[in-house]
């Protein structure tokens, strides 16, 4: 009986769990959006424990974020893969950068697009001082804290230099941090040196391939068909959805927002829906909020025919 079960094998095509890492590393502006380790975790461990799986496909289109996020992230999918005895394949799509980057260097092997954008190995930060509008418009800041840094980088002051010697050494150590990773990771396979591949450039993936960044050229399907044989499947595991408490509540917010502003809109007959036409002569409905924002539209419609009807 031993013999079937590996016959059964060679007769079933490989199937590959393909992981999207998409967008800004860091918490999202709503629910579902965000890129971060506790989004991607079910998707991981869904891949990764899959038995049949020679491989777990990271599809990568990031153009960094948050550094915690992509070190938490590239050290998740590290345990995993030794855990599970799993080859993981990262594949670059538009970016891979700066944290994108990170990620993608927690793969066994990099696989970009000849016109990816490819490294960023490096830290930046970014803000503005608005301590001269304040002036010149009269606004008094005022600020109580306890501790001369408290007030970190605050952009309604001018720039202190003692935050900047601070800020300064934070990113010497992520970076630092960074550029270990990747020599870790990459080896001997880096063809660039130290002072190059510190300085936050970015590569296109054709460039990438030559200095050893990544190691092959191509895209996720032609590469896995030509590694695991023409049969070869790939199944999409998506990111994590919010809680369904969450997931309804937004999707209720986002429909009476939708639903506000049209109504708004209405009444100041500032638009008026192709959509969301309705027949004049339907009997009026009883005066609740939905039957008053479809009144809305049957009266800008009667204002645009030039109708003298009366509208709420």
């Amino acid at each position: 009986m031993r013999p079937l079960p590996a016959l059964l094998a060679r007769l079933r095509p490989p199937v590959i769990p393909l992981v999207r890492i998409t967008g800004v590393l860091g918490p999202g502006l709503r629910p579902g959006a965000a890129v971060t380790l506790r989004a991607l975790e079910r998707p991981l461990r869904t891949a990764f424990a899959l038995r049949r799986a020679p491989a777990v496909a990271l599809v990568i289109s990031s153009p960094g974020g948050a550094p915690a996020q992509a070190e938490l992230i590239a050290h998740r999918i590290r345990t995993l893969a030794d855990r599970h005895r799993r080859t993981v394949l990262a594949f670059v799509e538009d970016v891979a950068a700066s944290g994108g980057y990170w990620i993608a260097c927690a793969a066994d092997e990099i696989v970009a697009a000849p016109t990816s954008l490819v490294g960023s190995v490096g830290v930046v930060t970014t803000g503005f001082g608005l301590h001269e509008f304040l002036a010149r418009h009269g606004i008094e800041r005022r600020v109580h804290a306890r501790g001369p840094l408290k007030d970190f980088l605050d952009p309604f002051r001018p720039e202190d230099p003692a935050h900047v010697a601070v800020l300064e050494e934070l990113q010497a150590d992520l970076h630092e941090s960074f550029l270990a990773w990747v020599r870790s990771r990459r080896g001997t396979r880096l063809a660039v040196d130290e002072e190059t591949l510190a300085s936050g450039r970015l590569w296109t993936g054709r460039r990438a391939h030559a200095l050893g960044l990544v190691d092959h050229l191509g895209d996720v399907e032609s590469f896995l068909r030509e590694r695991y044989g023409p049969r070869v499947r790939l199944r999409p595991l998506p990111a994590g959805r919010p809680p369904w408490p969450l997931g309804w509540l937004e999707r209720g917010v986002t429909l009476f927002a939708e639903r506000l502003v049209e109504a708004v809109l209405l009444r100041l007959g500032w638009a008026r829906p192709p959509q969301l036409s309705l027949p004049l002569s339907r009997p009026r409905p009883s005066p609740r909020w939905g039957s008053r924002w479809r009144e809305g539209i049957r009266c800008s419609a009667s204002r645009s025919a030039r109708s003298s009807s009366p509208c709420w």
